[in-house]
């Protein structure tokens, strides 16, 4: 696993503070994107939350699935929450360090009262301390929050800083892609009221206390609750290792419901799922990856996206439309573009590759964000694409009607099939996860070869596409007025 530090770098650290009339919550940020470009402090909020303890615990709950590992948790996890300003609310990002729990709080609009919530994303200092201080938050406790420095700091940003080092495994950055893919096939399958929503997670059992979780559960809606069911039949949810819900403790006696997404059952392989607790003024949302020792890194569901020029032209045209917005629709998008809607789904697909895009399944539709990384950096470390660029690239992939076949590094020639656009393969990859981990190394390659595909890029050591062609780049300048790079260097 590649494996990096990053430099967070902050004025001070957040900290929660007594002042006249209640106590003050600073939230200090690092160097993040904004509408108006780079920003080494971007500020998001100043007001009032409207549910104090209830924010408190929520934050908290992002803030533990940070520094947790659902599988080998001896090993170190720590990595600051991202946070999103979206113009109507301020959502709250993490994943876990075995990278198979993706957590977010949303804080809605009647959840905040104060200045207008501004656009951006950035890194978040959530420090020991202030952990301890956040639990201590009584329901009467008056909270100002203030996402970003103060107006005071905001005059001295170039007095000393705070700087902490976070690992960044390349996989964290491709799980929040993944996630999102991942979520998007999701449906609502059930909705608990509040005292079912406890009886049902406190009757949960603990993992193991070995690294381990227990085997995947599958529960079926049965009335308003939720009752086990020893094997996946229709309408049921997967619950792979139960233990990782355990965040959702921090907010259960506040929560008014609880809800349960995930995809259609197909066959008996577990699923990931997302559950939901909704509360006064925000959501709080727990994705789940389908094995507790398996990262949603490895999923392989963008892999596709990241195959195609022609996704990497739309992206880009895609790019220039986003405005922050708390809920991107495709159809508007569809519209202002001119591309089809799947055009502009598979579009969506790569820009989250790069921490453009995320999924809110509580209401259906992708937002924008701009995660503080390199945003070709996932794209270029994916193993199974860089290796299906290099079988391009050494020229290994040879066509023959709906058969592909491709001579391995090792000399070894698999055979892939096309039935109906779906690629089967002769491999030892395909025989183990049947494509419920998205395509193999030489699917992959067909399928670039088959599109035309151009990896400009020698062996897999760079992007699939780095420029937008010379058309994009005129449809880009029609809409903008902004001159865009057609791929001449320039």
């Amino acid at each position: 696993m590649t494996r990096s530090l990053q430099a967070v770098a902050y004025t001070r650290p957040s900290a929660l503070e007594s002042a006249p009339g209640g106590r003050r919550l600073g939230l200090e940020t690092s160097r993040g994107s904004t509408p108006t470009g780079i920003q080494d402090h971007p500020r998001f909020f100043s007001g009032f939350l409207t549910s104090p303890q209830v924010a408190a615990a929520g934050l908290l709950a992002v803030a533990d699935v940070a520094a947790a590992r659902y599988y080998q948790p001896q090993l170190r996890a720590s990595l600051d929450p991202v946070v999103t300003g979206n113009g109507d609310r301020l959502r709250f990002e993490s994943f876990s360090g075995c990278g198979g729990v993706y957590a977010r709080l949303d804080v809605l609009t009647p959840g905040l009262d104060g200045d207008e919530i501004g656009h951006g994303t950035t890194n978040v200092d959530v420090n020991n301390p202030l952990r301890e201080a956040l639990s201590r938050i009584g329901t009467d406790d008056p909270l100002h929050l203030r996402v970003g420095p103060d107006e005071m700091a905001v005059t001295t940003l170039d007095g000393p800083v705070v700087e902490k080092k976070v690992p960044l495994p390349d996989r964290w950055l491709r799980g929040f892609a993944e996630a999102q893919v991942t979520a998007a096939a999701f449906d609502l399958r059930a909705e608990l009221p509040a005292a079912e929503a406890v009886r049902f997670l406190r009757s949960l059992p603990r993992g193991t206390g070995r690294g381990r979780s227990g085997p995947a559960q599958w529960v079926v809606p049965v009335g308003r609750g939720l009752r086990p069911t020893t094997r996946p039949v229709p309408g049921a949810v997967c619950l792979p290792g139960p233990d990782r819900l355990i965040a959702l403790q921090r907010v259960l006696r506040h929560a008014t419901a609880l809800r349960v997404y995930g995809p259609p059952v197909s066959g008996d392989a577990t699923l990931a799922a997302a559950w939901e607790a909704v509360l006064p003024g925000m959501r709080l949302t727990l994705t789940l990856s389908p094995d507790a020792s398996r990262g949603f890194s490895g999923e392989g569901g963008v892999l596709d996206a990241l195959a195609t020029d022609e996704a990497a032209d739309d992206a880009e045209l895609i790019a220039v439309l986003l405005a922050w917005e708390p809920r991107v629709d495709v159809g508007d998008l569809a519209a202002a573009s001119g591309l089809p809607a799947e055009r502009v789904r598979s579009a969506l697909v790569r820009l989250g590759t790069s921490g453009r895009v995320g999924y809110d399944t509580a209401e259906a539709a992708y937002f924008h964000r701009e995660l503080p990384y390199d945003a070709g950096r996932a794209e270029r470390h994916n193993p199974r694409l860089r290796s299906a660029l290099a079988l391009v690239s050494a020229g290994a992939v040879a066509l023959d009607g709906v058969i592909g076949t491709v001579t391995a590094e090792d000399g070894h020639v698999h055979r892939v099939r096309d039935d109906a656009g779906t690629l089967s393969c002769s491999c030892l990859w395909w025989a183990k996860y049947r494509g419920g981990r998205g395509p193999c190394k030489h699917a992959l390659a067909v399928r670039m070869v088959r599109r035309g595909a151009t990896t400009g890029a020698g062996h897999g050591n760079g992007p699939v596409h780095v420029a937008a062609t010379a058309a994009t780049a005129g449809r880009i300048e029609e809409m903008t007025g902004v001159p865009v790079d057609g791929g001449d260097g320039r």
